[in-house]
């Protein structure tokens, strides 16, 4: 069980904070480009949280690392404040080498490189990257992406016999149906190889033309042994993806930004679900959207505890999970 402290605040309030909380923690998110303080204590609190648990480091399915024109054209949409319609400044606006040097700090012993194209002939190129991204990083999980175009089961298929181990698919930005029939040949080719394919699908923090369980319910139906991690937890369709996850056993959920004060203004979790976390305890996985997020890495772990879902919940989600799935 993950231990816990009570102090009081100013005002006499008890407060309920775990010991990998060096000190009282506000449950707000901040957005404040950590210095090198900051990056310390947080290294601290992120490592004692998983030693707590008992556990070798965490395992992160949902991180970014892409070419720097594509990832500085994500960083300067998110810096319009376009999405979701209020701030959301990047917490780790950092070189390449030193994102991987502080997710290697943190304990994160496995993470993604994750990227998604918005338009045909650029998911191949984006494929190419990542491979000599794997190639040079070795804790960093192959990863790849696809568009609905002709000839991306052929690239898809490559890119598994490349290594890749996990897919992107971002129905919102790419702005595509997953039941185009270019993509038919697709999901077969991820469902034979049984590599999970991680699918933005979910109507939060914006909704696209295409978002929402209905459209992948039917990829599902019509390829039932497809393994897709619903990114966001499906937010805000929490309830409806976690349907699938008891329909379909391929089907998972990561924690990407859910349950965090952010999130939870945008689309709050209804607490008539929570029982059902736990009932999906072994279909879920830790996922952060590192280093595109508006507050500090700690913020996602600490929203994770304070469901108070229990320690071996807590270590299925944040290692064991990714272990299984992976092969790791």
């Amino acid at each position: 069980m993950v231990t816990s402290c009570r102090t009081r605040c100013a005002s006499g309030q008890r407060l309920l904070r775990p010991c990998w909380q060096t000190e009282a923690v506000a449950d707000t998110d901040t957005a404040a480009s950590p210095g090198p303080a900051d990056l310390a204590a947080e290294t601290a609190a992120v490592t004692a949280f998983w030693r707590e648990l008992d556990l070798p480091g965490l395992i992160d399915v949902h991180t970014h690392f892409m070419p720097v024109n594509v990832l500085a054209k994500v960083w300067a949409y998110f810096d319009q404040g376009l999405e979701a319609g209020q701030a959301w400044p990047i917490a780790y606006r950092q070189p390449e080498q030193d994102r991987v040097a502080l997710l290697r700090a943190f304990g994160v012993r496995r993470f993604t490189a994750l990227s998604y194209p918005h338009k045909p002939a650029m998911a191949s190129w984006l494929n190419s990257w990542s491979a000599d991204f794997a190639a040079r990083t070795p804790d960093a999980l192959h990863s790849a992406t696809f568009f609905p175009e002709p000839g991306a089961a052929d690239y898809v298929a490559q890119a598994i016999s490349a290594g890749a181990r996990i897919f992107k698919a971002h129905l919102q930005v790419g702005g595509y149906d997953p039941r185009d029939e270019l993509l038919v040949p697709v999901w077969d080719v991820l469902a034979e190889a049984g590599v999970p394919v991680v699918v933005h699908c979910g109507s939060a923090p914006t909704p696209g033309a295409f978002t929402g369980p209905g459209p992948m319910s039917q990829v599902l139906a019509r390829q039932p042994r497809l393994t897709m991690i619903v990114a966001h937890l499906g937010a805000p369709e929490y309830g409806d993806f976690l349907d699938l996850a008891q329909q379909y056993p391929g089907v998972h959920l990561d924690t990407t930004m859910a349950f965090t004060d952010f999130m939870q203004r945008l689309a709050p979790f209804p607490l008539a679900l929570k029982s059902r976390l736990a009932d999906a305890a072994d279909r879920i996985l830790l996922g952060s959207d590192f280093p595109n997020i508006p507050y500090p890495y700690l913020t996602q772990l600490q929203a994770l505890a304070r469901l108070d879902l229990g320690a071996g919940w807590l270590r299925a989600v944040c290692y064991d999970n990714a272990v299984a799935l992976l092969g790791l």
